[in-house]
């Protein structure tokens, strides 16, 4: 599919889902031990969890296991017992849940140390516009495609609403390329517009403190999705440019 028919459909479905998992309030503790998440980018119970990850600004290990795939959908039954997803490994507490609402409530009163959104408490309408959402991808993120196995993980600077992030990590899980997800939610108003247009009126300035100023000092743009791969040492932005480069790379 040409990729920005693929933007357009990704735009689509974070429209559907009311553009959640755009903002980030961020956690009021961040866990010192990376987070593992076995999930796949079609999955409507993922994406729940995904989002929330964003609100949190909470980074994780994401492991893809698209249907039909090998390389971690056997480790995820061995480390839980079945074959169900989202799952998540925390080795911060020795916790390991299934269930999108429980790793929810989890992740909220463990690292956001609040009480869960009452949105998130609306179960059936939260899945229902997720379904929404996974029938606008038209089956993107969902099926394995022939990879090779990159020996470091790969890191994605992203956003769960972003639909440029989100054709590159359809990409990753069709390929089962494991990667750190570090979230770079907005933080405030003038981070809103596309592609590093703000809002914002003359020069624009993150947030003090906040995980995208780290990032502007990293990069000297904000602007996502943002790949690195220590295993060949590319760095790079724009999506199209990055899923071309994934396909070249590690696509069989």
């Amino acid at each position: 599919m040409n990729h920005w028919i693929k933007v357009a459909l990704s735009t689509a479905a974070s429209t559907v889902r009311g553009w959640q998992g755009l903002m980030s309030t961020g956690a009021a503790v961040q866990p010192a031990k990376p987070l593992k998440l076995f999930e796949f980018e079609a999955c409507p119970y993922c994406r729940l969890v995904r989002e929330v990850l964003t609100e949190l600004a909470l980074d994780a290990e994401i492991y893809p296991c698209p249907k039909g795939g090998q390389r971690y959908r056997p480790t995820a039954q061995a480390l839980g017992g079945k074959r169900q997803f989202p799952l998540l490994v925390d080795d911060n507490t020795g916790v390991m849940l299934y269930e999108s609402a429980d790793i929810i409530e989890y992740l909220y009163k463990t690292y956001g140390q609040r009480e869960v959104p009452l949105r998130w408490k609306i179960t059936p309408a939260q899945i229902a516009s997720s379904m929404a959402t996974t029938a606008l991808g038209l089956g993107a993120g969902m099926h394995v495609r022939p990879s090779k196995a990159p020996e470091q993980l790969l890191t994605l600077y992203s956003f769960e609403a972003s639909p440029f992030s989100r054709v590159v990590r359809e990409a990753l899980c069709e390929l089962e390329i494991a990667y750190t997800l570090v979230n770079l939610g907005k933080e405030q108003l003038a981070d809103m517009g596309v592609n590093g247009v703000h809002a914002a009126i003359g020069e624009y300035s993150p947030v003090k403190g906040g995980k995208r100023e780290a990032f502007m000092r990293k990069t000297n743009k904000m602007m996502v999705p943002y790949l690195e791969d220590p295993n060949t040492g590319k760095a790079m932005f724009e999506s199209q440019a990055i899923v071309a480069y994934l396909n070249q790379t590690y696509g069989a």
